[in-house]
C-alpha cells in the first residue's frame, strides 16, 4: 500500500459578479451555456495541482530506487509541445528498465503534463474552459491515481496492430478499479513510435513495479 498522502492545500476561492462563491464542478446541472465553451475564467484555480505534483515527486524519490533529471531537456519527453510556457520539468527514472518512467512538466497556466511510460501524455487539467467546469480536486485525484499506478506496477502500454493501429494505455488495480484509453499510432510522431515498439514488446504483460529504495544501514 502506498504511503503517499496529499499535502494540505490552501485552495483559492473565487466569486462571481454577484459576489457568490463559484462552486466549480457543480455549476451546470444541465447543459452549460454555449458562450462558456470559449471562456477560461480563473485558470489559477488549478494551481494546487502543481503542489500535488511536487508531493508526488517527493514520494517517488523517498519510496523508490530512482534517478532524477531536472531541467529543460526533460521537456523533450513529451509527445507534443506544451500549450503554455514551461516553468519546471522533472524526469523520474526507476532503476529497472522494465519499469515505466514518469516526466512531470509544470506550466505557467498553471498546470502539469505528465509523460507516462513511452507513449502517453496526460494533461492536468485536460481542459479549463468554463463549460467543462473542472475543479482542481478532480484533476488532482486523477493525477495521483495515474502516478501511483505507474509506481506500483499497475500500468500497461500495448501496441495493437490492424487496419488502424493503436497504442492502448491501461491501469488495472487490484481492487478491480482502473481504466484504459487508446491513441492512434498514426497520431504519434513516427520516430518516437519506432523507438518505443521494441521496448513495448518486452513488457507485454505490463510495466513492472518500481524497485524499492533501500534505506542505508545505520
Amino acid at each position: 500500500m502506498s504511503s503517499y498522502q496529499r499535502p494540505p492545500i490552501d485552495a483559492p476561492v473565487f466569486h462571481d459578479s454577484a459576489g457568490r462563491v463559484i462552486e466549480y464542478g457543480s455549476r451546470w446541472p444541465e447543459e452549460p451555456p454555449q458562450d462558456t465553451y470559449s471562456v477560461e475564467s480563473h485558470p489559477e484555480r488549478f494551481a494546487p495541482i502543481r503542489t500535488v505534483a511536487d508531493a508526488l515527486i517527493a514520494h517517488l524519490v523517498d519510496t523508490y530506487d530512482v534517478e532524477i533529471d531536472e531541467g529543460e531537456q526533460a521537456v523533450a519527453d513529451l509527445l507534443r509541445t506544451p500549450h503554455h510556457d514551461v516553468v519546471r520539468a522533472v524526469r523520474v527514472r526507476p532503476n529497472d528498465p522494465g519499469s515505466a518512467p514518469l516526466t512531470f512538466v509544470f506550466t505557467a497556466y498553471p498546470g502539469v503534463t505528465v509523460h507516462a511510460g513511452l507513449l502517453q501524455d496526460l494533461r492536468y487539467p485536460v481542459c479549463g474552459c468554463d463549460a467543462c467546469d473542472a475543479n482542481w480536486e478532480w484533476e488532482a485525484d486523477d493525477l495521483e491515481r495515474q502516478v501511483l499506478a505507474v509506481g506500483s506496477g499497475h500500468y500497461r502500454e500495448t501496441f495493437q496492430a490492424g487496419s488502424t493501429a493503436w497504442i492502448e494505455h491501461a491501469i488495472a488495480l487490484p481492487d478491480g478499479g482502473g481504466g484504459s484509453s487508446r491513441t492512434r499510432a498514426a497520431d504519434i510522431p513516427a520516430a518516437r513510435l519506432q523507438a518505443a515498439l521494441p521496448v513495448l514488446l518486452t513488457v507485454v504483460d505490463g510495466w513492472s513495479e518500481w524497485p524499492r529504495r533501500v534505506a542505508p544501514a545505520e
